[in-house]
């Protein structure tokens, strides 16, 4: 079963961009690298070899994982969603309650995940227990180290 997820029109090509990448670059290079230990001689003690072999499963296992994303994405037009509430590429101020701290995110898809830059997956615990508030709801959130409570301050696009 596939999943679709929902994308920004920047996030979409970026996952484009790296499959082109990955296709059309680390392909042939790992394909060379293979041939050219096979020019090598014995296959069976040729460590070279077995490694280009090995990273070639792995660039072929993520270029089908990646090709599987990007079938199953869809741009989302944001200019469609509903602002009250929190819905992904919502942009949210949270704060806190037990220490008043306040956080702002973005709620995006897996792969464009960037905590460190504010975008926040609408599928980690914070994220799904953020979907479907407004402005003013506190979201009571389980969290590994037990349940955190946010108030909702602000919904922007």
């Amino acid at each position: 079963m596939s999943d679709i997820s929902y994308y920004s029109p920047e996030g979409l090509k970026k996952l484009k961009e790296e499959l082109h990448q990955l296709e059309q670059v680390e392909r042939p290079r790992v394909t060379q690298e293979i041939a050219d230990a096979r020019d090598k001689g014995d296959l069976s003690e040729n460590a070279e070899y077995h490694a280009a072999k090995e990273e070639q499963s792995h660039l072929e296992t993520k270029i089908a994982k990646l090709k599987n994303v990007v079938a199953n994405a869809r741009i989302l037009d944001e200019s469609q969603l509903d602002t009250s509430k929190i819905l992904i590429h919502s942009n949210v101020k949270i704060k806190n309650t037990a220490n008043g701290m306040e956080f702002s995110y973005r709620l995006v898809a897996d792969s464009e995940t960037d905590v460190r830059n504010g975008k926040l997956s609408v599928n980690s615990p914070i994220g799904k227990g953020l979907l479907g508030k407004q402005v003013g709801d506190v979201a009571e959130i389980q969290v590994p180290s037990g349940i955190m409570k946010f108030e909702i301050v602000e919904i922007t696009r």
